[in-house]
């Protein structure tokens, strides 16, 4: 959500915004919001004068009450009665404007960093740079499904079952590499210096509200029926959560944080829901990194940020790319994003494993997230989240870049710790 006097001084600047988002149906809002916002600071103003008027014919009635000046000041009280009916009704409006403004705001796109490429949807991304050199193997590639069913490491049909498409069983050494991975990257992050934290898995409706745009919440988010709470799809949602409506001291920052949690998302849309596999589906674990900062110093982090994800994958022995997101592949709240993609041997081409994101000051001012420097000055602050990794999405990758002609997976170095020292994962007999 950007801020509302910036809308009002540069309402053409707003609008060039939406358009480079191909969002054309909402430039209409900023018109909207603007005649709104003008009528809900003149009823203010309004509201304002008469209480302030108020104040001053109250003095009055004292002082005419003292002086045994009661007709007078009998007079001077029915004019306050006709003010205060005046006052009930401009205070009655001034929540309703107040609403309707927040509610079209929260529809109106943030402002996009100048260095956002141009373009209608994920086809027009664009890469940036590539790491590792890709390869494929002598050998057919099967479908990650074949590989890790070979390893006796997932049940599909029972999960089906028992809670429908998009979920799934993982087993034996499988299900050990899946909570491997999640181990490493935890203790990866925390080694840049990041605060380990395990967040709520739950959120109520204030948070969902402050931290995505509600196409983004319709599309994703899973309401518990009877409660004003939502499973999180991302641990991101709970832990800028965390500081809603806090004052955070300036001398803190940055607050660097990486949070493990499962994630659960609808994954509505064109795409929808594999039932042969687990690249899209509800139900997944995640470990993130979360940037709470200085404006100043938020594309700084914007940089940091996905630069360590490429490097775990490269500890991983999975090549990867990075991909600047397009102007209309951002989501509303978001400044900048780049995706970063793993290389499949199966299909000769990278997809997506995750993505690193500067919302700027938009969930601040949603939440209220406030820093207040040495001299008591306050100003919103900057918020970045990025994927370290997401399992069982990010295990597709590795097991095709680390698997043997024979079915059998390597295990890279940098994990076998987390593996109890085991080299390799061999096929079932």
């Amino acid at each position: 959500m950007i801020d509302i006097k910036f809308l009002r001084e540069n309402p053409d600047i707003v609008k060039e915004n939406i358009k480079k988002k191909f969002q054309e149906h909402k430039l209409s809002l900023v018109d909207e919001v603007i005649e709104l916002d003008k009528e809900r600071r003149e009823i203010q103003g309004k509201a304002d004068t008469i209480r302030a008027e108020k104040n001053k014919i109250s003095k009055q009635i004292g002082a005419l009450m003292a002086q045994g000046k009661k007709e007078e000041a009998e007079e001077v009280k029915k004019k306050v009665a006709e003010s205060a009916a005046l006052l009930k009704e401009l205070e009655e409006k001034e929540p309703v404007l107040e609403e309707k403004v927040k509610s079209i705001m929260m529809r109106i796109p943030n402002i996009i960093d100048d260095s956002v490429p141009i373009g209608k949807d994920d086809t027009e991304n664009v890469e940036v740079q590539k790491y590792g050199e890709p390869v494929v193997p002598d050998f057919e590639v099967p479908y990650h499904t074949e590989i890790i069913e070979k390893l006796a490491g997932i049940d599909l049909d029972s999960a089906r079952e028992v809670a429908g498409n998009g979920f799934y069983y993982l087993i034996g050494d499988v299900a050990r590499l899946h909570s491997a991975v999640l181990a490493y990257a935890r203790d990866f992050m925390i080694n840049k210096g990041f605060t380990y934290v395990i967040p709520p898995y739950m959120i109520r409706s204030d948070v969902v509200t402050g931290v995505m745009s509600f196409e983004e919440m319709e599309a994703m988010m899973y309401k518990i029926e009877g409660e004003d709470l939502y499973l999180i799809g991302t641990s991101e949602h709970s832990m800028i959560g965390r500081f809603i409506n806090k004052m955070v001291d300036e001398d803190s920052l940055p607050l660097t944080f990486t949070s493990y949690s499962p994630c659960f998302r609808k994954e509505k849309g064109a795409h929808g829901i594999e039932e042969r596999g687990v690249y899209r589906i509800h139900q997944f674990e995640k470990q993130e990194m979360v940037v709470i900062c200085k404006p100043e110093e938020s594309m700084e982090w914007f940089d940091k940020m996905w630069g360590y994800t490429v490097e775990l994958f490269r500890s991983l022995d999975i090549p990867v790319r990075t991909l600047e997101c397009c102007s209309g592949d951002l989501a509303d709240l978001k400044v900048k994003s780049i995706d970063v993609e793993a290389w499949s041997p199966r299909q000769k081409k990278y997809f997506e494993v995750g993505s690193c994101s500067n919302l700027g000051d938009a969930q601040a001012r949603r939440l209220k997230i406030r820093v207040k420097d040495n001299d008591n000055n306050k100003y919103l602050a900057h918020t970045l989240n990025n994927t370290v990794v997401a399992p069982p999405r990010m295990l597709i990758a590795f097991l095709e870049n680390n698997l043997n002609e024979d079915g059998s997976v390597n295990i890279p170095e940098s994990l076998r710790p987390y593996m109890g020292g085991i080299e390799k994962i061999v096929p079932a007999k």
